[in-house]
């Protein structure tokens, strides 16, 4: 439990540091009176988009757990189950993590101990995948907003980024091929469950493909809903400049070193649409006025829980029994 702990302090640090380093750098006059002023249609539009992303992220995850369990859960059952986690994820500083929620949650609903786990995790990576896809198109586009002497080490960073992910999925798939001796071990038996759930989401064409396209669904939907917040706070912006430029700014704050992306989203944001010319300020307000936004979203997923049969489930509780399942499935299968 003390490691839960000093890495949420870590990570409360780091957000901490990161926004207040950059609270330091701005026109605080000129940020206040931006946000002050932002359009409320323009405000309105986004808030849409990024409630619809919600329903987007349950669509992805239906797609990775058809691909695993026999027998779906009803649509809305899924999506009260991601919504909670999506709350633990964003709304609470705390060692529980929305993720971990959705296991427990989902093996509380009749998913597989082993499914439950693998379908939030190959989620993960389908939306990561996605990213770097988007990423990778993006690049070309994005080299021209850089200095010659510096697109070497773009193009370089890109390639060790697709090698890296790509050799991931690779590990992912052949974890299966582990020697038989090693099949004593319990994490090993894990891993090998999970190269199979591997196989069976991202070697099966029609489910990488709707996992994938899902994914990009999303993020094209959240850049949209960025774009129109650039657009009511008056930043000189255009779509296609947040089609190249957001993604990237995504794929940073996947970086797990601070509170759900704090911090580093805004540092990225700042970064990225400096290239551009778009001011500090105007930048940072609208990293923050995004974050806020997603905060404000995920409160009512806090509700849905407290208001539902989940609500029976103590969570912190239901977080230390998980590895008590984990080993008592595992016992069962040797």
């Amino acid at each position: 439990m003390w490691k839960k702990w000093l890495a949420l302090t870590l990570k409360t640090l780091v957000s901490g540091f990161l926004i207040g380093f950059l609270i330091q750098q701005v026109d605080l006059v000129a940020a206040k009176e931006r946000a002050l002023k932002v359009a409320p249609d323009m405000l309105a539009l986004a808030i849409l988009l990024m409630v619809v992303q919600v329903f987007i992220a349950n669509f992805r995850w239906r797609v990775v757990l058809k691909a695993l369990i026999n027998t779906m859960l009803p649509y809305f059952r899924t999506l009260r189950i991601l919504y909670i986690s999506f709350f633990f994820n964003q709304a609470l500083p705390s060692s529980v993590g929305g993720d971990a929620v959705r296991m427990v949650l989902g093996r509380r609903a009749g998913i597989p101990l082993g499914q439950a786990i693998s379908s939030v995790f190959l989620d993960r990576v389908a939306n990561l995948l996605a990213l770097v896809v988007i990423v990778a198109c993006a690049t070309p586009l994005f080299i021209l907003h850089i200095a010659p002497n510096q697109q070497q080490w773009i193009w370089v960073g890109l390639s060790v980024l697709v090698v890296v992910v790509m050799l991931g999925l690779v590990f992912l798939v052949a974890l299966q091929r582990l020697p038989e001796k090693l099949h004593k071990w319990r994490l090993v038996r894990g891993l090998i469950g999970l190269a199979g759930d591997t196989q069976r989401v991202f070697l099966n064409p029609g489910h990488a493909v709707r996992a994938l396209g899902w994914s990009i669904v999303g993020f094209v939907n959240i850049t949209v809903a960025v774009y129109f917040l650039a657009k009511g706070l008056q930043l000189n912006i255009t779509l296609a400049d947040c089609m190249v430029l957001i993604p990237m700014v995504f794929l940073v704050t996947t970086l797990p070193i601070s509170i759900a992306g704090w911090g580093v989203r805004e540092g990225a944001m700042v970064a990225a649409l400096g290239l551009i010319g778009v001011p500090s300020e105007g930048a940072l307000v609208l990293s923050l006025l995004l974050g806020f936004i997603s905060l404000a979203i995920c409160l009512p997923g806090g509700l849905v829980w407290m208001m539902s049969s989940e609500k029976r489930t103590d969570i912190a509780d239901a977080m230390s029994s998980l590895e008590t399942d984990a080993a008592t499935a595992d016992d069962g299968r040797q």
